[in-house]
């Protein structure tokens, strides 16, 4: 069997990579050709194009790249039609893999969808296009499988497979050591995987530390996709360490984090770390986003949670004042048992490990039973 996997950013690299591993462990011989990442690159995929080349965010941003963005479709919709597949699956990334997935239907393929767009917060008209060129949607969140049944879309909850890949990460247990930490307290800072999100809010989370040194030790969380030298031409002579690759390690051992929105909000929270959201975006973005997004939340955590537990601190609020205001309080013993109550809360919401194994079995049948014949 042949299938075709599309994933367009860090996130759905390192989900994909789990469930092509969970995938070869039923098919040995499956062949599988992808865009993606490094991680599914060595989980036994051929990759066709790194998601670093692939990430436009924000509105503005995505029509300043159109054309590029454009010719990716073309060369997608190219490759997918010479390799053949019995199957494509898309991993996140809507704003692409929406518009691929119509092709790919027209051509007869049968699709399967991984890791659900947020429709449910912004472009709720799209479940039109997922009611009509999807034929199988594997959802993440508990909450989605109920959403999509109301408009129509039947899908499967397969659990988080962020729970699968904390799991399965071999953490180092001379993490310190190893980077040259030495015993003060480590405030942690992810400032994002893009470069553009990173040279936006790198800088703010810097100058909302500085009044912690040299009590505490701040480290960089750097996305392996980017270049050391982006981070290092904004750190200039700072005191900060830059890690790469290591993100795990070092929210395990950090005091704090301040955590660019994200998939990064979840992880750091499942892991135990206390922790503030942040961000801040192009203005254009921000102001059309603001009216279109329908959710009280931009942080995983509280969205499943259905309350504010985290900080958000959002454009003009994400500002060094608020976030070193912010720090402080989060620093403290009984926000940290807050906290870790409320993250068991959060585990306990999203099940146990074994999301990658159930997606896996769910896709297997799917591809072995073929194209249905009705919606």
């Amino acid at each position: 069997m042949k299938l075709y996997i599309i994933a367009g950013e860090a996130s759905g690299d390192l989900h994909a990579a789990n469930l092509i591993k969970a995938l070869r462990q039923r098919e040995p011989g499956l062949e599988i050709r992808a865009w993606g990442g490094d991680l599914m690159e060595a989980a036994g995929a051929t990759l066709v194009k790194h998601y670093r080349d692939l990430a436009f965010m924000g509105f503005a941003e995505v029509l300043m790249h159109l054309p590029t963005i454009l010719r990716n479709l073309e060369f997608c919709k190219q490759d997918i039609l010479a390799f053949k597949p019995d199957a494509v699956l898309f991993v996140d990334y809507p704003g692409f893999n929406l518009r691929m997935a119509e092709f790919v239907k027209k051509q007869g393929i049968p699709t399967s969808y991984y890791i659900s767009p947020q429709l449910w917060a912004w472009k709720a008209g799209r479940v039109k296009q997922i009611r009509a060129y999807i034929d199988q949607m594997l959802c993440i969140l508990p909450f989605e499988t109920g959403w999509y049944a109301k408009h129509g879309v039947e899908a499967h909850y397969v659990g988080h497979p962020l729970l699968d890949a904390l799991a399965a990460y071999p953490f180092d247990p001379a993490f310190r050591n190893h980077f040259g930490l030495d015993d003060r307290p480590v405030l942690a800072l992810l400032p994002g995987s893009r470069r553009q999100e990173i040279a936006v809010k790198l800088p703010i989370m810097l100058e909302a530390v500085r009044n912690k040194l040299p009590a505490f030790q701040v480290v960089i969380a750097a996305a392996p996709s980017q270049d050391m030298a982006v981070y290092q031409k904004i750190v200039g002579d700072y005191p900060a360490q830059i890690i790469a690759g290591h993100t795990y390690d070092l929210l395990r051992c950090a005091s704090a984090a301040i955590v660019t929105s994200g998939t990064a909000t979840l992880e750091t929270a499942l892991i135990g770390t206390p922790e503030m959201v942040v961000y801040k975006g192009n203005p254009i973005s921000y102001f059309i986003g603001k009216r279109l997004i329908k959710v009280k939340y931009i942080s995983l955590v509280n969205l499943i949670l259905d309350y504010p537990l985290l900080t958000e601190l959002i454009q003009h609020d994400c500002n060094p004042p608020k976030i070193a205001a912010t720090l402080e309080h989060l620093l403290q013993e009984s926000e940290t048992k807050k906290l870790q109550a409320a993250y068991v809360e959060l585990r306990t919401l999203l099940g146990g490990a074994g999301a990658s194994e159930k997606a896996a079995a769910y896709l297997q049948t799917f591809m072995k039973r073929g194209l249905p014949d009705s919606k």
